[in-house]
């Protein structure tokens, strides 16, 4: 049976270990130093054998070479678990418990064996005695235990005398880890004058130590600077405001240092700290206020309407929205010659100008202006009303302003066709200063402009310079300018409108040329077109139109003009059937007169073209196209027979143009290098094979019956006797045969201006049979007698009657 035996006092002998004992031990009981080691063991005692003792019932194994027993099997191993110190520093190994068993007698046969985490190196067995040492410092914020395996074997046989069994060494904490604080420094808000204890955050600091073991990890928070405005909780780090009212816009930042402190804040502990930022965040606690109560503004009377004037602006010592503002007037006698308006931007009024100021009217104005918050927050309404009012008085200066025109624009009116210098209208323009300078006016033109007006520089009468056409220009615009005599820089101006008025001067006309087709089989009164007029004049001198016939000419007996009364008149037929064989066009003159005073009348003359129609009035063809109607050609044959032609048309110009392509020149081009070589690859032909090269000059030189000349070159020079050629090609060898060829192409006037390429195959002299070619067999006088072939034999029996019939035949 093994156990655990408990040597603490006598190991543990050095100052360093009864001082940490003294630090933990707290009890009352414990005064002097040997009831401070009574303490511990009875602590550490008690602890682990009520809390950490685990008792394991083991079967009995069944061991070799003994049979199995079945009986009740006894407890083999009775654990509690083994303490450590963490950070051990001392100069031996420290000790960690020993295992004994009941099998062990003390003669040494028995060995004990130490398995698992950390055995071997950080733990070692006293195979003997089952002493278990640390050897090294153990951390427990690393690794809290270790979880080894214990076994007794005999040491003579190396049989287990107990079943291996499972065991635990827990690292015992010190208080080595100071708290952290992980989340540090903190940035926080708090809204200014909040109630004292509010909330403004809960910091949390961390201790590595063990939290199940004595006050290590026991952390108290305190306060070491921001006080006296907040405070913090000891346990749970909350932050809270410590006073009344605190006002951002006396005080806006704090710095306060959380300090956390373990073993439970006594002394002795370890402790950290952090920092806490806070910022007072702003409320509507402050109304807006006008720094003076009475304010001054100067504003020429020559300020432009619409434009700013002024600016004012109330002080709120709030920020953002809490210290937006509105302004507004709310009484004085200006309050209809200026307005305000707030920017949102700067928080200031802007003062703008509403109607003219006039100097010698009115000098001065008075404006009483108010400046109100527009977030408010009802809890600080006790601290009084939220707005704020000024008095602005405006000063009216006086400035020496341009000449004013009586109306701020003018309208005139003139006939067109007026006389050059008739007076259109008149403008006015006074100094309005007191002074009351006299003015001068001018137009304003632009050098473009064509100048149809001119003024009066002292009285402001205008007048034509042109006449006036209505239908070209109906509407005029012109500036008149005025300025001071005493001073010509300041100038007003104005615009006048001049409108020409209409004159009955344009006769109407007809709306535009008309096409008039009357069918042939048409009827009496029938309406064949519809007529309109037009008149450049205005409406009153225009329509209404009036058609007629001009009654100094003779009746019409064929056509007849309706006036319908609403500027249109008809155009109808008075009598049966036309015909275009007899006529084809008719002529009709009409007249159009307007409603003018005096009335205005011009004349025009009608064309009426006769045609062919459907029986529903459909023109089918008119006098263009009658010979082909009367010699009963459609549309659709005339096409069919204009389509030939042009197909017919189409191959003679590709048949002349495939006969040109076909000559090709001699020269072709002033470049063209014409090589007049020729390869023969076949044995067939004979001398149709090329028209560039004569075949000749490759037969044998005593073949040759004649010179030959090119071909595409008539000759001028007489030909040389057959039998001349060739008594002298027999007598000459090659040599002279290739010079006496150079030499006659060199003389031969019909020769083309280029060289070209000759070639002569010579194969020496003949042989004594002659040549057997076929060239030329056909047309050459040939002596030969074939009578000798017979000779030969049967082979060539078939040659020899052939050969002797040609001879018979040539005979003959």
């Amino acid at each position: 049976m093994l156990t655990k035996h408990l040597e603490l006092t006598r190991k543990r002998k050095n100052c360093e270990l009864a001082s940490y004992l003294t630090m933990k031990i707290t009890s009352t009981s414990c005064i002097c130093p040997v009831l401070v080691c009574l303490c511990f063991v009875q602590r550490c005692y008690g602890t682990a054998h009520h809390s950490s003792v685990k008792v394991t019932r083991n079967q009995t194994k069944h061991i070799e070479g003994e049979t199995e027993v079945h009986h009740r099997p006894k407890r083999g191993w009775v654990w509690n678990q083994f303490f450590v110190l963490e950070e051990h520093m001392g100069p031996d190994p420290q000790y960690v418990g020993k295992l004994h068993s009941n099998s062990d007698k003390g003669d040494g046969s028995v060995k004990y064996i130490l398995t698992g985490e950390g055995a071997g190196t950080i733990f070692i067995i006293d195979d003997t005695t089952g002493d278990i040492h640390s050897t090294k410092s153990l951390d427990r914020e690393q690794k809290t235990h270790y979880v080894l395996h214990a076994q007794a074997i005999d040491r003579r046989t190396n049989k287990p005398l107990e079943p291996e069994s499972e065991f635990i060494i827990k690292v015992q904490d010190i208080n080595d880890n100071a708290p952290k604080f992980t989340d540090g420094p903190y940035i926080v808000t708090v809204p200014e004058m909040s109630d004292m204890g509010t909330s403004v955050l809960q910091v949390t600091a961390t201790d590595a130590d063990d939290p199940t073991y004595g006050n290590s990890a026991r952390v108290v928070y305190s306060i070491l600077q921001g006080q006296p405005y907040f405070s913090v909780d000891p346990k749970t780090g909350v932050i809270r405001t410590a006073l009344h009212n605190m006002d951002r816009e006396a005080r806006e930042h704090y710095s306060v240092v959380i300090q956390a402190k373990d073993m439970a804040g006594q002394v002795g502990g370890l402790s950290g700290s952090t920092t806490v930022n806070i910022t007072l965040t702003d409320v509507n606690d402050n109304p807006p206020r006008f720094p003076q109560k009475h304010y001054q503004l100067y504003v020429p009377e020559s300020a432009q309407v619409g434009s700013a004037v002024g600016k004012i602006k109330a002080n709120d010592a709030d920020t953002g929205s809490n210290a937006d503002m509105t302004y507004s007037i709310i009484n004085g006698d200006g309050i209809g010659i200026f307005t305000i308006s707030t920017d949102k931007e700067t928080r200031e009024g802007i003062l703008f100008l509403k109607k003219p100021l006039n100097y010698e009217k009115k000098k001065s104005y008075t404006l009483n202006i108010e400046g109100a918050n527009t977030h408010l927050d009802f809890r600080f309404s006790h601290l009084g009303p939220f707005k704020d009012a000024t008095m602005l008085k405006i000063i009216v200066g006086d400035v020496n302003e341009p000449p004013l025109f009586s109306m701020p624009s003018y309208i005139m009116e003139v006939y067109e066709n007026a006389k050059v210098g008739t007076v259109v209208g008149a403008v006015l323009a006074q100094d309005p200063d007191s002074a009351n300078s006299l003015v001068r006016y001018f137009i304003d033109y632009n050098d473009e402009d064509d100048r149809f007006f001119n003024i009066d520089a002292n009285t402001g009468s205008i007048k034509t310079t042109k006449v006036l056409d209505r239908e070209e220009t109906p509407w005029y615009n012109i500036t008149v300018a005025a300025s001071e005599n005493d001073n010509p820089g300041l100038l007003s101006h104005v615009t006048v409108g001049i409108k020409i008025l209409d004159v009955n001067d344009n006769p109407p006309e007809l709306a535009r040329e008309y096409d008039i087709v009357v069918c042939e089989n048409s009827k009496p009164g029938q309406v064949i077109h519809t007529i309109s007029a037009t008149d450049k004049d205005d409406f009153a001198n225009g329509p209404r139109f009036n058609f007629f016939l001009d009654e100094h000419l003779s009746l019409n007996p064929n056509f007849t003009l309706r006036d319908n009364e609403d500027n249109t008149a008809s155009i109808l037929t008075r009598r049966r059937r036309f015909s275009r064989t007899m006529q084809d066009v008719y002529y009709l003159p009409i007249m159009v007169s307007d409603g003018g005073i005096p009335s205005l009348s011009s004349s025009s003359t009608l064309t009426i073209r006769v045609c062919a129609c459907e029986r529903d009035g459909r023109v089918r063809t008119c006098h263009a196209e009658a010979f082909l109607s009367s010699a009963g050609l459609s549309t659709g044959a005339l096409i069919a027979i204009l389509l030939c032609v042009l197909i017919l048309l189409a191959i003679v110009v590709l048949f002349i143009t495939l006969r040109r392509s076909k000559k090709e020149p001699l020269i072709i081009s002033e470049e063209d290098v014409r090589e007049n070589v020729v390869t023969y690859d076949d044995e067939g032909g004979g001398e149709e094979d090329t028209e560039a090269f004569d075949i000749t000059a490759l037969r044998n030189p005593s073949a040759a019956e004649e010179l030959k000349y090119r071909r595409d070159i008539r000759p001028e020079v007489k030909l040389t006797p057959r039998h001349q050629t060739l008594s002298t090609l027999e007598s000459i060898d090659v040599q002279e045969f290739i010079k006496q060829r150079l030499a006659e192409a060199d003389l031969d006037p019909s020769v083309p201006p280029y060289d070209s390429l000759q070639t002569y195959a010579y194969e020496g002299q003949r042989s004594e049979a002659g040549s057997i070619s076929s060239l030329d067999s056909a047309t050459t006088q040939s002596d030969q007698d074939y009578h000798y072939l017979g000779d030969w034999g049967p082979e060539f029996k078939k040659l020899a009657e052939l050969y002797g019939e040609i001879e018979s035949e040539r005979t003959t």
